[in-house]
């Protein structure tokens, strides 16, 4: 379905909550979450925690402040964490981690499959010398956004687990959209988030929740990112309200997101066959597409404004990439829409 007449391929943050959900908040019994007297909230930290394998959840506003509150709750001011150039944590969050918590990114190259050289990770270690930061945490992302969707697998995830005990450093996996790659792999999003101490997931993008996401961790670890959460003013009140929302976005949403994975497939088949486009290696696994365009005749900035005429809307993403994202209200015809216009401009 066509979203205000015209294809919306800018991001899955775009989807409207659904019936259900808009039934839900409505009728959600509420408290004061931070007197943690929210039933609501407690009912989705519950579900939340269980569905990722872990002892507690915290719902948060956003994605980002999930991510900066893991990592205030894991490091201190003058800590290193590890993660990569491409990495949302580093490369979308405003620079949260050194602007607000003292801690230095140590950043390594993101393959095209979003992962980190096990190699290089290992080497990035600091030892212990008094003119070092000292290292106190690997992060990592599933699916890795700036590289076309890519999927981190289990076995990727035990690889870096054995890097991160034999230096005693805790993991943080950024899993936005780690349920997105628990279906494309066909396993339970907490096999992915097994060898992490802690994970986010995002119920507002896929998912289709109207707000939030959860961190979820061991009950200590959660303790400790409670107060970051508060102290980054993310203290919700009667937030039933909205996590009625995400408890409908778990039970009702993730097995459907194969449906936007075969969208985004469709769509770059289509886009592999246009002359002078070159999709990601893992463009289309997930509901992300990144792809190059490489003409002497338009540019990247051109084709968004051309397209955007013709009622498709998408992303450049730096130098000569775009990325379109498909979710709930993609349909198969908004797909087939979106590829005659891209063929009308790109032959």
């Amino acid at each position: 379905m066509a979203m205000n007449g015209c294809v919306d391929l800018r991001s899955d943050t775009l989807t409207r909550p659904t019936p259900a959900m808009r039934a839900a908040m409505a009728a959600a019994e509420v408290g004061d979450d931070v007197f943690g007297e929210d039933p609501t909230v407690n009912r989705l930290e519950r579900q939340a925690a269980e569905t990722m394998g872990k002892a507690a959840g915290l719902f948060v506003p956003s994605g980002t402040m999930g991510n900066l509150a893991a990592v205030l709750a894991h490091c201190g001011r003058g800590d290193e964490a590890i993660v990569g150039d491409e990495a949302h944590t580093f490369y979308y969050e405003a620079g949260g981690m050194a602007a607000l918590g003292g801690i230095q990114p140590r950043t390594l190259p993101n393959r095209p499959d979003g992962t980190l050289d096990i190699t290089a990770v290992e080497a990035a270690v600091r030892a212990p010398n008094i003119h070092f930061p000292v290292t106190r945490l690997i992060c990592l992302e599933n699916t890795h956004n700036r590289c076309g969707g890519a999927v981190l697998d289990a076995a990727y995830m035990r690889s870096v687990r054995a890097v991160a005990d034999a230096h005693g450093l805790p993991v943080h996996l950024d899993g936005a959209r780690i349920f997105n790659a628990a279906v494309a792999l066909g396993v339970p999003a907490a096999t992915l988030a097994a060898d992490a101490d802690s994970v986010t997931f995002c119920l507002s993008k896929g998912l289709a929740a109207p707000v939030g996401s959860v961190l979820c961790g061991t009950a200590a670890f959660i303790d400790a990112a409670r107060r970051a959460r508060k102290q980054l003013g993310g203290g919700m009140r009667q937030a039933g309200v909205l996590a009625a929302a995400g408890l409908v976005a778990l039970d009702t949403m993730v097995d459907r997101l194969a449906d936007d994975h075969e969208n985004a497939r469709r769509l770059t088949e289509g886009l592999a066959g246009m002359r002078g486009v070159t999709p990601a290696p893992d463009a289309g696994r997930t509901n992300i597409v990144v792809a190059a365009l490489d003409r002497d005749d338009i540019g990247v900035d051109g084709l968004v404004e051309r397209m955007a005429a013709e009622g498709v809307r998408f992303f450049g993403v730096g130098g000569n990439r775009f990325r379109l994202v498909t979710h709930w209200e993609v349909s198969a015809d908004d797909v087939e829409r979106a590829l005659a216009a891209f063929r009308r401009l790109l032959g």
